[in-house]
């Protein structure tokens, strides 16, 4: 099935569902789609729910996305000496949203380690902390199971007692309904098919995909996760003083 409208996605196993059927996707690190998106090369993008928070007027699909409600596996800081005296963290620059979520988490800590750029995720493990995300996490948590490991999306519940959105459908702020409806339609088709998508896929083996897709990875957008980005919005202003602001929801 072709389409003129140009989407892109990260290349990350938790997006499967919601572009499984969409023809034609780039798929690129979340901060790259968000630079497509912004110049007008792209229509919709998964990104990184921070690339939602500006005022470039840019609508975000709601009823789905990608979430948690407890430990996401996938999102979180490896380390090598107690949490309480670390340092300096690593980040990898890949999403914006992880970076922003962890320091909105080392405020409410009071904790203020240095955060220094992570030239690549194969020098995670010499560093005395490190922020992952995606599969490059997965890989390492499955690597290293011995290693430490502050899950981002559990430490997110444990203080706000509500979902944690990382990535939603990010469109252009003139995009038609079509193309909110074509993205839907995708997602509710993939979810219907997460069993198959788990059972297909290459990333990793079978059991881990059966309880990352649909357990630690979620994907309906309800109000409550709504109320959590919302939430994030408010503990990042008061964290960083960025001006944030809560993201134009449209429906399909």
């Amino acid at each position: 099935m072709a389409t003129r409208f140009r989407i892109g996605s990260v290349p990350y196993l938790n997006a499967a569902p919601l572009t499984h059927g969409l023809p034609d996707v780039l798929r690129l690190p979340p901060s790259q789609l968000a630079s497509e998106l912004h110049a007008g090369r792209l229509d919709a993008a998964l990104l990184s729910i921070t690339e939602a928070m500006g005022d470039h007027g840019h609508q975000v699909l709601a009823d789905v996305g990608i979430l948690c409600r407890g430990p996401v596996f996938s999102v979180g800081v490896t380390h090598q000496v107690p949490w309480e005296q670390v340092s300096a963290i690593h980040l990898d620059p890949a999403s914006c949203t992880s970076v922003n979520l962890l320091r909105v988490l080392l405020d409410s800590s009071g904790l203020r380690p240095r955060l220094l750029r992570l030239e690549s995720p194969v020098h995670a493990e010499t560093h005395e902390a490190t922020l992952l995300i995606g599969n490059p996490a997965i890989a390492f948590r499955r690597a290293h199971p011995g290693r430490a490991w502050w899950d981002l999306g559990e430490a997110w519940w444990q203080r706000e007692r509500l979902p944690f959105v990382f990535a939603a459908w990010v469109l252009r702020r003139d995009a038609p309904r079509e193309l909110r409806r074509l993205l839907a339609d995708a997602a509710r088709m993939g979810l219907a098919r997460i069993g198959d998508i788990a059972r297909e896929a290459t990333d990793f083996d079978e059991p881990f995909r059966r309880a990352y897709l649909g357990g630690h990875v979620q994907y309906d957008l309800d109000a409550a996760a709504r109320q959590g980005v919302e939430r994030f919005v408010a503990r990042l202003r008061e964290a960083t003083g960025m001006p944030c602001h809560a993201p134009r929801w449209a429906g399909a």
